[in-house]
């Protein structure tokens, strides 16, 4: 494409700072108390993509937050590429783990990004990202060189399940028809090693509830003879692993995907070095399932594990209790083939039968969605790779990704559409952490990248 590193080195300075506005909304979808941030961030990504170059851009009400949908359409005839990402951000807690506070931006560099990164929530998950393909139509527009059609659907949920988002999909087939989605919600091995993510995981999220007496008890008086909520809960979780890291649950793998000692010898070509893995972590050992290596660990296999946990007297000082009740978070990691609400089921069935009758449980659901696999053979991926090539230099790796994006699966399902996964970010960047983070030079190499997928993508669908 003619001057688009030129484009982007002489309007570098503006791309950074419009980012930055971006992320100062602290547009917490998880936290009713932000719902105006979360509007107003709405509004903001309407006003980008109109100036970016978008024919029709409106804010499209639901049930939840509104989706951001844009397009410009230069010929029915040419294929149509539709945009996703999400304007939405994870809780920033715990605060006083962040070096600067986490919707004021602040640009540092760093030992893997000497030029520089972005600190701030969101930073890479997604506004980063999502805001690199705003750019990319920019370009394209501004030097009438955009070579097909572009839809853009930007939504507010996607920290806490995109409920709304499935129920605007499956109201506006019409709106939405495409011949390939393009998400960067992923990331690469490295700076010089691209990479283009093939696979997500599935999720299943649960909270669990275990009561015993109707108050909090004086431990002394009653401890021993009544049951300790905690106590029983942390037992009931400890046994839902056994001594291999196997998740206990029956029937937990009856449908996972197990991939063939040839697929996991490729997969172990990609660079990766345990030393400073676990020195990125500062951990003296990697922990998991046996039979694994790490990054089978986090990619290919099931996962479950406790987000969070509470119950009792947790301030300052002592209060000698046992606590009436207590409370967990636990969220499951899924592949191929497991469905998320059929492994809900089964956790919620045997969490309550390995309660004791000395307790009460109660499981509620919260949201899931199913894992995904991408071909490497269509013509969407060739587009990425080359364009991964022009930039990078290098051809990119296909890897699986521990993540989950459960929207990608209901894309397929609803549009019947494949879903290309072009992530621009590194494991480094603290997503969902303190001081999550986007290197300036992954921002604008995305913008660099992201035009000329549009143009490979044309062009072999000519063919």
């Amino acid at each position: 494409m003619n001057n688009l590193k030129s484009y982007i080195k002489n309007n570098k300075t503006r791309f950074i700072d419009e980012l930055i506005e971006l992320l100062k909304i602290p547009s917490i979808s998880a936290d009713a108390s932000y719902k105006n941030d979360v509007l107003k961030t709405a509004d903001a990504v309407k006003e980008a993509l109109n100036k970016a170059g978008c024919d029709k851009v409106e804010i499209c009400e639901t049930p939840g937050y509104p989706i951001v949908y844009g397009e410009k359409i230069i010929d029915p005839k040419l294929p149509t590429i539709l945009v996703y990402g999400h304007y939405d951000v994870q809780p920033a807690d715990p605060l006083e783990l962040w070096d600067s506070p986490p919707f004021e931006p602040i640009i540092k560099k760093t030992e893997i990004h000497p030029e520089g990164a972005i600190f701030a929530r969101g930073a890479c998950d997604d506004k980063g990202q999502m805001y690199m393909h705003v750019k990319a139509l920019e370009f394209m527009t501004s030097t009438n060189q955009l070579p097909c059609n572009v839809k853009f659907m930007i939504e507010g949920e996607e920290e806490v399940g995109s409920e709304s988002l499935g129920w605007f999909v499956k109201r506006n087939h019409e709106k939405l028809a495409n011949n390939i989605i393009l998400i960067s919600d992923t990331g690469m091995i490295a700076n010089d090693i691209p990479s283009i993510t093939t696979g997500l995981r599935g999720l299943s999220y649960v909270e669990v509830e275990v009561t015993g007496p109707n108050r909090d008890l004086h431990s002394g008086l009653y401890g021993g003879a009544v049951a300790n909520p905690i106590n029983i809960l942390t037992k009931m979780i400890a046994s839902l692993h056994d001594e291999n890291n196997h998740i206990t649950i029956p029937g937990f793998y009856d449908k996972v995907e197990e991939l063939s000692s040839d697929e996991r010898a490729e997969m172990a070509k990609a660079p990766f070095s345990l030393d400073a893995y676990k020195k990125a972590l500062d951990i003296d050992e990697v922990y998991g399932e046996k039979g694994y290596t790490t990054n089978e660990r986090n990619s290919i296999r099931p996962t479950l594990d406790v987000n969070g946990i509470w119950g009792g007297y947790t301030g300052e000082g002592a209060k000698t209790v046992i606590a009436s009740q207590a409370f967990a978070k636990i969220s499951m990691r899924l592949v191929p083939n497991q469905d998320w609400k059929e492994i809900t089921d089964l956790f919620k069935t045997h969490f309550e039968s390995i309660a004791p009758k000395s307790v009460k449980v109660k499981v509620t659901p919260h949201h899931g969605g199913q894992g995904y696999v991408t071909p490497i053979d269509t013509i969407g991926y060739k587009a990425a790779s080359k364009a991964y090539q022009d930039t990078f230099g290098k051809t990119p790796i296909p890897q699986r990704s521990g993540g989950s994006i459960p929207i990608v699966s209901l894309f397929e399902d609803e549009l019947k559409s494949k879903t290309i996964l072009m992530g621009f970010g590194l494991n480094s960047d603290a997503i969902h952490s303190p001081n999550e983070h986007f290197g300036i030079f992954n921002y604008l190499k995305g913008i660099e990248t992201i035009p000329l997928f549009y143009n490979y993508f044309t062009e072999l669908s000519k063919q």
